[in-house]
């Protein structure tokens, strides 16, 4: 007998759609957006050379919140009403809880995603100034760092798929 006051009764109690919902929330709101102030960092530099060098690194922030906004949608389709009666059934909490997973997976990926581009990209701009031949090479640990987002979504995508949501019973 499960304790009516114990974290899993409260885990089953809590609608699948919410938990859904929060997944698709946690997707968009953590990938990072706002981790582009971190990149700019090396924009204060007063070499003029480095400043359009420094929007590369930009642009892979910005592509790391959109794999956020881009997963968020597949996940926003991967919902389905069900009828009542089977709202907490095993399937439906089981869709639930996949869409709330690969949410927060990918959300967390892009975060880290974003602060290791945006300190890599500052870090490239700081360098830069002080030795252009050095570009290149940061450049490309830039994109290794990058590529931590789209293995977050690569994950976020595989888990999603079980999600399915269980058809209505018929009579």
């Amino acid at each position: 007998m499960v304790d009516s006051s114990s974290w899993s009764r409260a885990l089953v109690q809590i609608s699948p759609y919410t938990f859904s919902a929060i997944g698709i929330a946690i997707s968009i709101g953590v990938s990072g957006i706002y981790i582009t102030g971190s990149s700019l960092i090396g924009a204060a530099i007063k070499a003029p050379r480095i400043t359009s060098k420094n929007l590369i690194s930009v642009i892979f922030c910005e592509a790391v919140a959109i794999y956020g906004v881009i997963v968020a949608i597949i996940l926003q389709t991967k919902l389905e009403s069900v009828p009542a009666s089977v709202v907490y059934d095993a399937e439906s909490l089981r869709a639930g809880y996949a869409i709330f997973a690969s949410g927060i997976i990918v959300g967390f990926a892009n975060l880290v995603c974003g602060l290791c581009v945006g300190i890599i990209g500052s870090s490239c701009a700081l360098s830069d100034a002080q030795n252009s031949t050095l570009f290149v090479k940061i450049l490309v640990i830039e994109i290794f760092g990058s590529a931590l987002g789209l293995f977050g979504v690569i994950v976020g995508i595989i888990m999603s798929a079980q999600a399915t949501w269980p058809a209505a019973k018929s009579s």
